[in-house]
């Protein structure tokens, strides 16, 4: 098995431009990914209406290169092992308005459309849902979050149904 995991890795690794210099990756015109150790470059992902935060995620060399194609957003599932593709089971796929890099090529950010629909796999908009205050500590174990999306979009239970939770403990 890590055999075919390292093969399909060496077959994606040379799709975008090989980063030669430094000022080609900060100044220059090619696209050069830098991606981590395994594989992956972070992303953050907008909403092209409102500039609301939907989430953050990883893609690597396959989900950038289906992203660019198809102006619909794929991502790199950790808790799955797997490519995904955004909205594929909720019916919110992320339209794709805008994709840019950042100066040395290791970060995305990525603006969509996703009309009325939502990002979270819990069922809000967006990922980012609850807000931390801000001020003194009094007992870090018991500091209070505070919703700031009151409703979901959709109910996880039956969007997902029998599929196992992404987030782990």
């Amino acid at each position: 098995m890590q055999i075919a995991i390292s093969s399909i890795f060496l077959y994606f690794a040379d799709m975008f431009k090989k980063r030669e210099n430094i000022f080609e990756v900060e100044e220059g015109k090619f696209l050069s990914p830098k991606f981590d150790k395994n594989g992956l470059i972070p992303v953050v992902t907008t909403d092209s209406n409102t500039g609301e935060v939907l989430m953050h995620g990883f893609m690597n060399n396959h989900a950038l290169k289906k992203t660019i194609e198809t102006k619909e957003a794929y991502y790199w599932s950790r808790s799955k092992n797997s490519l995904w593709h955004k909205g594929s089971k909720s019916g919110f796929v992320q339209k794709v308005r805008e994709l840019r890099i950042d100066d040395d090529q290791d970060s995305l950010w990525m603006s969509v459309d996703i009309g009325d629909g939502a990002s979270c796999h819990v069922g809000y908009k967006s990922c980012f849902y609850r807000s931390i205050p801000l001020g003194q500590i009094k007992n870090s174990e018991e500091i209070n979050l505070e919703f700031k999306e009151k409703e979901k979009k959709f109910d996880p239970e039956k969007i997902y149904k029998g599929e196992p939770n992404p987030t782990k403990l």
